[in-house]
This record gives structure tokens, C-alpha cells and sequence, in this order.
């Protein structure tokens, strides 16, 4: 059992004042720990723990956690006591951000705007294509995770997130992801303006299209006037390798959004890369100048946060660490885990990776398994992250829209060791799901406290 329990004054009045549900979760999954110190892929706990973080606060910490770098260009910032949202003058360090951006992002792409979450630049290119296309309708993909505020949580069709928020936004539909007959079939129709679409779906099970299917999809939305928006929150910033995932498809996409790994985790900060035409659409003229902006807009302290975040991607080499590093850490997974029945496939691209699991087919095990999903359709999952994290000190996490992916994706610092480490513990669980009955009779353990709670 953890006993480094956030059980202070402080914890007591989160659960108050703020998200009790969330503590009872945390407790439940025992996992409700006090953190003191977090650097690079390592969290260190109140009762003396180290735990070795694989899931990167879902893809936020791509140059891990607290770079003593991006801290320091924070501090600078800080003490210089310059302009911060003064909201009448030109953010020079926002100008310099959006250079960058758009030079390492490519194509043409030229023009930024800043907003503070992954949601709010999902927001904003759903108003952006909506002002350039003349068009209502935006299509999505099955499976997709965009964000939980209104118009973000419109192109998501999982009824698990969308319940009892509706109506949502009218005129959004989905199709299946990497489907090029469906994407046509819809698109012909002309009102669609925009096909909103991750590069790889993270929350769907880390999902990769094949080579093709965004180059066609880019294809067929030119031919209808419909706009190709990527969802590169989670993806891009050297996650997958390149600077964005769309990279490994060459594509040339109408916008891109940034968000999560931008501040190194320090600071809100998200962005939406455009091309001029798009751009044009919306501030098109002197009186629409502000037409769309936000309070902390190209704050100086994010942009900083965010130009320190790159430099440090970059001088490290982080991207091709990615590549060599998410090639280890799949090859040691598939070697450790290929002769498990239950172990579908390991996949992904860099150090975005995720391991399916699927039902067995041996008796000894189905019927367990099957006493899982009665529980609850992510108990299994939820079982192993468990687990990892009480019994071998690894943090993870299933996928949001899949809970039969368990995800791999640590700080792109990583060392090999630490993927040994990673790979024994998970080898170590499944293991012991193929062979001990005491890991199923943890579901009903948990079950049972979940009913007391």
C-alpha cells in the first residue's frame, strides 16, 4: 500500500474545495502520493520513493521534467520585470516564438496565433476554417481526442466524455480514421470546412494511418475546398522524431496545433500555425485586427518558457533521440513480450508507443478476463497501471478512447537504462497476468473498495 498519501492540511482542502472525485480515484488506484521533486524522467516521493515516469504527464514533459534550462530562461524573465500582457504592444519574444515555429514546421505555413491550452487552439481553428471556407460542417475521426471544452468536445464521439454536455456544435460528424473512401464520400458534399484529424491518435490506442492515408487525405481536401487541420498536441515537438508527426507522412497541412511539451511543462501555452490564405481570412483588415485574441496571448512568460523549451529539443538532439531511443525501447518490448497471448502488438513512432493487449484465447484465462469487463471495461488496464506503479515504481497510463493500450511514452531524455527498467516491469506484470491468480483477485479487491468509497 502507498504511504506517502497527500493526507495534509493542504490535500484535505483539495478535496474540499476542488476535486474530491479525483482524490477518491487516486485513492482507489493507490496512487494518491506526495511528490517533492521531479527531474528529467524520475519523480521522487515524500516517503522516499523514485518513480520512473512513462507517460510524461501526457506528452508534456517531452524535454523532462524541470530542464534546469527552461527554469533559468523563466527566472531571467521574471526578474527582468518587462512588459507582460500590457495588451496595447508588440510581444517581440512572440514574433521570435512564431519564426521558429513555422521555419521548423515547414510548407505554408507562416503565421501563429498563441493561446494557452491544446482546447483553446482546437477552438480557435475551428473558427479560423469556419471564417476561411464560408463552410459549417467539420469532420473528425472516430477515436479522436481533441480537447474537453464546447467546440473541441463536438469532434469527439465518445459518449463517455460527451454526457450530459449537449447540445454540442451542430454540423460535426465523424468518420472512420484512415479511411480515404469515407473522407470522399463526405467531403464531396462541399459544406465541410474543415477535416480536423490527429497524425497518429494518441487517446485511440496510438494509432498510426499508413503512409498513404494522410497524403490522400490532404489530396481530397484540396479537391473540396475543405481545410486539413492536424491535431499535433500530443504529438509534435519532437515527440514522434521529426518536429511534428506529420513529417513522417510529408504532408502540408492548412493549420497545425501545438500545445502540451511547448513550456517544458512550466508554463500554459499553446499555438496554432496557419498558412497566409487562412490568416487573411480572419484579420483581414485593420478593423479585425483583434478579432480573435485571448488575455494571455503571447505572454512573455510563456513565450520564453517556450523559445528556452526548443532551444533545448534542439541543442540535446532530442528528436533523434526519439527515433533511436523509441526504436529500443519497441524492439526490447517485442522481444520481452511476443510470447504472451494476451500481448497484440507493440506500435507507435519515437517514444510514442503503446502496447495492445487483447483477450485470450486459453480458457484458464478467458473466464478471468471476461470477469474484468463485467467489472468494468478498464479494469484490466487499469490493473496493470496499478501495478506497475505500486510494485515496480512506474507511472502510465491505458489510452483515454482504448483501454486495452497501455502507453509508453517517458520524457525524450529517457536513458537506456531506465527503458531496461521499464521493460522488465511490464514483462514482470504480464507475467504474472498469464500465470498467477492473485493478479485477478486484485479486480475484485479493487472492486470491493470501490463500493466502499
Amino acid at each position: 500500500m502507498v504511504t506517502s498519501s497527500v493526507a495534509s492540511a493542504v490535500g484535505a482542502l483539495y478535496s474540499q474545495h476542488v476535486n474530491p472525485q479525483w482524490v477518491r480515484l487516486l485513492d482507489l488506484l493507490e496512487m494518491n502520493i506526495r511528490y517533492e521533486r521531479c527531474l528529467g524522467s524520475e519523480l521522487f516521493t515524500a516517503d522516499g520513493r523514485r518513480i520512473l515516469d512513462f507517460l510524461s504527464g501526457y506528452c508534456v514533459h517531452n524535454a523532462g521534467h524541470n530542464h534546469p534550462a527552461v527554469i533559468a530562461a523563466i527566472r531571467d524573465e521574471l526578474e527582468s520585470c518587462g512588459p507582460a500582457m500590457i495588451q496595447t504592444h508588440v510581444a517581440e519574444s512572440a514574433g521570435e516564438l512564431g519564426y521558429k515555429l513555422c521555419e521548423r514546421a515547414g510548407g505554408r505555413l507562416a503565421k501563429v496565433f498563441f493561446g494557452s491550452s491544446g482546447s483553446e487552439g482546437v477552438e480557435a481553428a475551428i473558427k479560423f476554417a469556419r471564417a476561411h471556407t464560408g463552410r459549417p460542417g467539420l469532420l473528425y475521426a472516430e477515436g479522436a481526442f481533441h480537447g474537453l471544452t464546447c467546440g473541441a468536445l463536438s469532434l469527439m464521439g465518445n459518449s463517455f466524455w460527451r454526457e450530459g454536455f449537449g447540445p454540442l456544435l451542430p454540423e460535426t460528424e465523424a468518420i472512420p480514421f484512415n479511411d480515404v473512401d469515407a473522407l470522399e464520400q463526405r467531403l464531396q458534399s462541399k459544406r465541410f470546412a474543415a477535416f480536423i484529424v490527429e497524425p497518429i491518435q494518441s487517446e485511440a490506442g496510438i494509432r498510426v494511418p499508413t503512409p498513404e492515408y494522410l497524403q490522400a487525405a490532404q489530396a481530397i481536401c484540396h479537391r473540396y475546398g475543405t481545410l486539413l487541420v492536424l491535431d499535433e498536441v500530443q504529438t509534435g515537438m519532437y515527440r514522434t522524431g521529426p518536429f511534428l508527426a506529420a513529417q513522417h507522412f510529408a504532408v502540408d497541412p492548412d493549420m497545425v496545433i501545438l500545445a502540451k511539451a511547448m513550456s517544458g511543462g512550466l508554463v500554459p501555452v499553446s499555438a496554432v500555425l496557419m498558412t497566409d490564405s487562412v490568416y487573411n481570412s480572419v484579420y483581414g483588415s485593420l478593423r479585425r485586427a483583434i478579432i480573435h485574441t485571448s488575455t494571455y496571448s503571447e505572454n512573455a512568460l510563456a513565450m520564453r518558457a517556450a523559445l528556452a523549451t526548443l532551444e533545448v529539443l534542439e541543442r540535446e538532439d532530442l528528436g533523434e533521440r526519439s527515433t533511436k531511443m523509441g526504436e529500443l525501447l519497441r524492439q526490447r518490448l517485442t522481444d520481452a513480450l511476443r510470447e504472451f497471448e494476451m500481448v497484440r502488438e507493440i506500435r507507435g513512432k519515437g517514444l510514442l508507443l503503446g502496447i495492445e493487449f487483447q483477450a485470450p484465447q486459453s480458457l484458464r484465462l478467458r473466464i478471468p478476463f471476461e470477469a474484468f469487463l463485467r467489472i468494468h471495461p478498464a479494469m484490466f488496464g487499469q490493473i496493470l497501471v496499478m501495478r506497475l506503479f505500486r510494485d515496480s515504481g512506474i507511472l502510465t497510463q491505458i489510452c483515454g478512447n482504448n483501454f486495452m493500450v497501455l502507453k509508453a511514452a517517458p520524457p525524450l531524455v529517457v536513458t537506456e537504462g531506465q527503458i531496461n527498467e521499464f521493460v522488465a516491469a511490464v514483462a514482470d506484470v504480464v507475467e504474472l497476468a498469464h500465470s498467477s491468480a492473485s493478479f485477478w483477485s486484485e479486480a475484485l479487491g479493487l472492486a470491493r473498495r470501490a463500493i466502499r468509497i
